[in-house]
């Protein structure tokens, strides 16, 4: 009797429970299924709705309005005026400076004040147009260019850290998935390694404490199983608030992405002109520059074409005497103009502009050497991005093996703990191995994935990294 349930024992401590492939966790207690997506529709999404990427599209049509009227300067000018009111004419002899509260008065000044009041009428037009600037109008256009350049610089820029940050959630998201299978895996190993040991202990075919060791080790797997599924619930609040998503969280279909038995092919070359960032730097450059032109510019006199016609009509005589009634109401006199007026800049100001100009050359000369910088940071990039992708790729080819010796140790110590030749100490050792194994073995891919997401990164270009997972089957 001892004997058979020492062989029934030990052939239930021989069944593993191996995680299916594309196995996902169930979803923790008490949360609402995740809204689920894959690794294309992920990256559409965040460029579709995330608020940042939004911005940024706006600030570009602000600076687009920009170059509008920036261009917009070189039209005439015809202003127009209409005006009634009822006044007092009392008009006296003298000079005012110049302000903007008095209002002025035209006729002759009168020799007693009166509080009668008479109607007055005028209106008029302006035309003013400065046929030649001397470069002024053509440097502010350059600048609203350069501005515009810059924020469609940054508006890439923007939209590659939102696809970058996604996509390493997502691909945290599906390591974080594949640990929790690998860790339900491991306990349930140790369950079936503690039920037998528990067992044999009862009928006393072996020590109490071969069973307290095994409890022990299934109540570490647990608690690692408790703190895989822990990571893997935080890694998808992070993607949905990556994503935008304000309700639950977000879930992953990876099942296409690594279902192919052979690592994702390599990146196609480098066809873009440059990284984001270097263009967002080089817009830099060139908007102090085009605001120094402008600053240049700024000090030269400007001529305008003017002319101008007016009328005026008041009910009040050229002695002083009221008409009244609807007197002043219409016209009385008109005239018309036209001249052209040279405008000199405040001699005084010169100082200023210099000084001006000055702080522009130095802002431009900074951007010039954050410039350079950005060129270090692109270039120390992209060579650690193509190190870590070898080196993904090493590792992806070495677990296999890692992943086929654990598992024949476990099945060696297993027999040799069914024979009696082993204690449960090394059983549980060989699982632990095996458990590491497996999750090296189910993260490798994933490391792949992330390697080729740092080299795209790198590029400035995450297309070919999305045409390579698109290809893969992650669009359903």
């Amino acid at each position: 009797m001892n004997r058979l349930l020492l062989f029934l024992a030990l052939t239930a401590l021989g069944v593993s429970s191996t995680p299916a492939a594309g196995q996902t966790p169930p979803t923790p207690t008490g949360a609402a299924p995740p809204q689920t997506f894959t690794l294309p529709e992920a990256l559409q999404y965040a460029v579709d709705y995330y608020p940042s990427v939004k911005a940024a599209v706006e600030e570009v049509n602000a600076s687009s309005a920009g170059v509008g009227v920036a261009k917009a300067a070189s039209l005439p000018r015809l202003d127009g005026v209409w005006q009634t009111n009822r006044a007092t004419v009392n008009n006296v002899t003298g000079l005012l400076l110049p302000q903007s509260i008095v209002p002025g008065i035209a006729g002759p000044p009168l020799l007693d004040a009166s509080s009668q009041s008479a109607w007055g009428t005028a209106a008029g037009a302006l035309f003013s147009w400065e046929p030649f600037d001397l470069g002024l109008r053509a440097a502010e256009v350059r600048s609203a260019e350069a501005a515009l350049a810059r924020a469609r610089a940054s508006a890439g820029l923007t939209r590659l850290e939102v696809e970058t940050a996604v996509a390493t959630a997502f691909l945290t998201v599906v390591q974080a998935e594949r640990a929790t299978t690998a860790a339900q895996a491991d306990v349930d190993r140790r369950t079936v390694l503690a039920r037998a040991a528990r067992t044999l202990a009862d009928n006393q075919l072996r020590p109490g404490a071969e069973a307290s060791r095994a409890d022990a080790e299934l109540a570490a797997a647990q608690t690692r199983n408790i703190l895989a599924r822990q990571d893997l619930v935080l890694a998808q609040a992070l993607l949905a608030r990556f994503l935008g998503v304000s309700s639950g969280l977000a879930g992953v279909n990876a099942t296409s992405l690594l279902a192919d038995a052979a690592p994702p092919a390599a990146l196609a070359p480098d066809a873009s002109a440059s990284h984001p960032l270097l263009q967002v730097r080089q817009a830099a450059v060139d908007l102090a520059r085009a605001q120094e032109d402008v600053l240049a510019d700024t000090s030269r006199p400007r001529l305008f074409l003017q002319s101008a016609l007016f009328a005026r009509g008041s009910g009040a005589a050229f002695n002083g005497a009221l008409e009244g009634g609807a007197s002043g109401l219409w016209f009385d006199r008109a005239n018309w103009t036209a001249g052209f007026q040279v405008v000199f800049p405040n001699l005084f100001e010169v100082s200023s502009l210099r000084a001006r100009r000055a702080a522009t050359a130095a802002t431009m000369r900074a951007e010039r050497a954050r410039y350079e910088e950005a060129q270090l940071l692109v270039t120390s990039q992209q060579r650690a991005a193509a190190a870590m992708t070898d080196a993904a790729r090493a590792v992806a080819a070495n677990t296999p093996v890692q992943l086929a010796a654990a598992r024949q140790s476990e099945a060696q110590a297993s027999a040799r703990y069914q024979a009696g030749l082993a204690s449960i100490v090394e059983v549980a050792d060989t699982q632990s191995l095996l458990a590491q194994a497996e999750y090296q073995d189910a993260a490798a891919r994933v490391a792949i994935w992330r390697a080729q997401l740092g080299e795209a990164v790198a590029r400035g270009d995450l297309a070919p990294f999305r045409a390579l997972a698109s290809s893969a089957g992650g669009v359903r």
